[in-house]
């Protein structure tokens, strides 16, 4: 066995032969003098320590971190068997394409870019991700003044492509560097994003002379009577989606399929922007979107105006938080969870994979529970 040590770390690797005990000098460290092939034996060892005695200068000459098992997956490993950080995440999302995950292949296309900016190119190896490396990565991310949840969102798809790369056999688990750099403590709990009744009707009261306006409030109103239903879920519901006046839909994120009775307020709006032309309930995507790609930027198009346009209303009506579609889907979880129904419906409502997840969004109305109960000790 080599013994590779750095930073008194050890790492053995096989030469690939074994000899009796009787010939091997242990004081010397070196086969005995009538060792059989003692000569080709001396030459593998010296031609093993010689190989990694260059890597190491190389590494050294271009101030590249290491450590003793990364050293040796550079050394062990046949460079024409292995995939790049570049080849596994560029197949990775083009499995999710095909897949119809577009927009998390989008979120996944984010981190890249943003690990691209950091190294100006990924055509390295995921053993050169040790933890000094995610260090000087996490140190780049507060550089941009991101937020904590951000870097945290960068850090868990990179572990998740991490992952991915280890099953692909691309890097050795040995390698794996998040054992010890831990993402879990890149969270940070995020700000309240649910409306009071009385807020959510000043919202759908709210008047403007710019008739631009209309539609973000009529989507915000849309999502809150139908159990906040996602804004890319809406994009691509039709009338074939409404049965009997419940409105039956897969979720595009969890492929969840949801179940609801269409309120007497959502069937108003499906019915105002009602287009013979469009298969689409709302105009948001059209006949014209037929890729899958055409559809996701048409989408993103939009939401991004739609919510410019809210973000303008919450500040008209000076409310308490930043305002955005998803402030819909919070609020009518919170509003539900006020009126006694259990976290188990509305998960069912939400399409959520799991209670946890709609706790998250309820946390903020536990939290004023604890408040108003603690008030009974004074």
């Amino acid at each position: 066995m080599l013994r590779v040590t750095k930073d008194r770390k050890l790492k053995y690797v096989s030469l690939g032969i074994s000899l009796n005990p009787a010939n091997w000098d242990f004081s010397k460290n070196e086969p005995k003098a009538d060792c059989p092939n003692r000569e080709y034996i001396e030459m593998l060892i010296a031609d093993k320590i010689k190989e990694y005695s260059a890597k190491i200068i190389e590494l050294k000459a271009t101030n590249q971190e290491f450590t003793s098992t990364s050293l040796v997956e550079k050394v062990c490993v046949k460079h024409t068997n292995r995939k790049t950080v570049e080849v596994v995440f560029q197949e990775y999302m083009t499995s999710l394409i095909k897949a119809g995950r577009k927009s998390y292949a989008l979120s996944i296309k984010q981190t890249y870019n943003s690990i691209k900016e950091f190294c100006h190119s990924l055509d390295f190896y995921f053993s050169e991700m040790d933890v000094a490396w995610l260090k000087r990565y996490e140190l780049f991310l507060r550089e941009q003044r991101l937020a904590e949840n951000t870097i945290g969102i960068r850090f868990r798809t990179l572990r998740a492509i991490y992952n991915v790369a280890m099953e692909e056999d691309a890097v050795s688990q040995d390698c794996y560097p998040f054992k010890k750099f831990k993402v879990a403590r890149l969270h940070q709990d995020t700000i309240k994003r649910a409306l009071t009744k009385g807020d959510i009707e000043r919202v759908l009261q709210f008047q403007s002379s710019n008739r631009y306006m209309r539609f973000p409030i009529d989507i915000f109103a849309f999502t809150y009577y139908c159990g906040g239903i996602n804004f890319t879920d809406i994009a691509n519901l039709t009338q074939a989606n409404i049965v009997v006046d419940k409105l039956i839909y897969k979720r595009q994120k969890t492929k969840k399929l949801i179940k609801i009775p269409l309120q007497p307020q959502a069937l108003t709006l499906i019915k105002k922007y009602h287009n013979t032309e469009s298969p689409y309930l709302f105009p948001i995507l059209s006949p014209f979107h037929k890729t899958e790609e055409q559809k996701a930027n048409r989408i993103h198009k939009v939401i991004t105006k739609v919510n410019d346009r809210l973000k303008q209303i919450g500040e008209a009506l000076n409310l308490p938080i930043p305002f955005t579609t998803y402030v819909a889907r919070h609020s009518q979880a919170t509003v539900m969870k006020k009126a006694g129904v259990s976290t188990a419906v509305i998960r069912e409502i939400m399409g959520h994979s799991s209670e946890r997840v709609t706790q998250i969004y309820l946390d903020s109305f536990d939290n004023e529970q604890i408040d108003e109960a603690m008030k009974n000790l004074l």
